[in-house]
């Protein structure tokens, strides 16, 4: 007899930096125990998708490149065995706003903390704390020692 009840989705961003990649092993470890699947989501965005000023960019390599530097992020936390419920999007957009609409509907939303310092959290905001302000889901922020078994 098949269950109706749908499965959890994680929804985990992923950019590169140690402490996303301590948020990725989190969520995977956290889906392994509830049956749930991880959605791991890299977002990148043009210099021209902001309105910089600068020379005129091919989005095709730039979307090459994105595709390339993820496959590098989730090669460095799963090697060559990426977990069967892991699933993959590449978004173009601004991070925050990019994970905040795919919360939509996830049981949690995990990202990782930078600990940049609060000066430049004031400036230019958080995309952890926005995250953890405007999603439709729990947040956990985890990080960058984060050990997934705790």
């Amino acid at each position: 007899m098949e269950s109706s009840e749908p499965v959890p989705r994680l929804v985990v961003g992923v950019d590169g930096s140690p402490s996303s990649h301590a948020a990725l092993r989190w969520a995977e470890h956290h889906a392994r125990m509830i049956g749930g699947v991880v959605e791991a989501i890299h977002v990148w965005d043009t210099p021209s998708a902001r309105g910089w000023s600068g020379p005129a960019i091919d989005p095709d390599f730039d979307l090459q490149q994105a595709k390339e530097r993820f496959a590098e992020e989730l090669h460095a936390v799963f090697a060559d065995e990426h977990p069967a419920r892991l699933r993959e999007h590449l978004v173009e957009g601004d991070p925050s706003e990019a994970l905040i609409q795919a919360s939509e509907g996830a049981e949690l939303l995990v990202v990782g903390r930078r600990g940049r310092g609060a000066f430049a959290r004031a400036m230019l905001g958080s995309v952890s704390q926005r995250c953890a302000q405007h999603a439709a889901c729990p947040v956990v922020v985890v990080g960058q020692r984060a050990d997934p078994a705790h």
